[in-house]
C-alpha cells in the first residue's frame, strides 16, 4: 500500500471527526466532560436530565472537518453558553401579580441577569488529545508507521 499523504490527512480528520463526535455526545449521558462532572442544577426539575429536557442542544452538536482540523458548532444560541459558562440575561415579560394583600400591580418587561456555570461537553483536554492520538496512530498502522516515525519525518 503507498501512501497518499492526502488521502490519509483526510482519513484522520474524517475519523477524528467521528470518535470525537460519539465522545462528545456521551459527555451528556456521563453528566460531565469526560471524567469531570458539572455543577448540579439550582433546582430540580421534574422535566429531563441535566442540559437535557429536551435533548435539542445534543442533537444539534456537530462536528465538520475544516482546514487542518475538526470544527465543532451547534445552531443553538444558548450551547456555547453552557459549555463555557458566563453571564447572562433572560427577558421577562410584563405581567401582574397579586400581593399577599390581595392588591394587583402589573410588572413592567424587563431582563434578569443570571450566571451559568460552566458544564462543558465539547473541548480540549487530556482525554481529547488521547482520542486524536489513538486516531493517528491507528491511520499511521495501515501504512506500517508508528507516530513517533512520521513526527521525524
Amino acid at each position: 500500500m503507498t501512501l497518499d499523504a492526502n488521502k490519509l490527512k483526510a482519513d484522520i480528520l474524517d475519523d477524528m471527526r467521528v470518535d470525537l463526535s460519539e465522545e462528545f455526545d456521551r459527555n451528556f449521558e456521563r453528566k460531565g466532560f469526560f471524567s469531570d462532572k458539572w455543577k448540579p442544577r439550582a433546582h430540580d426539575y421534574p422535566r429531563g436530565s441535566l442540559l437535557m429536557v429536551s435533548g435539542a442542544m445534543r442533537r444539534s452538536t456537530q462536528g465538520e472537518v475544516s482546514g487542518d482540523g475538526v470544527r465543532f458548532f451547534s445552531a443553538m444560541p444558548y450551547t456555547s453558553l453552557h459549555n463555557e459558562g458566563g453571564t447572562g440575561y433572560k427577558m421577562v415579560k410584563a405581567h401582574t401579580r397579586r400581593s399577599k394583600k390581595g392588591k394587583v400591580y402589573t410588572v413592567r418587561a424587563h431582563q434578569r441577569k443570571f450566571n451559568m456555570p460552566q458544564r462543558q461537553f465539547i473541548g480540549d483536554g487530556p482525554e481529547t488529545q488521547r482520542i486524536i492520538r489513538g486516531v493517528i496512530d491507528d491511520n499511521l498502522q495501515r501504512f506500517n508507521l508508528h507516530l513517533t516515525d512520521f513526527l521525524r519525518q
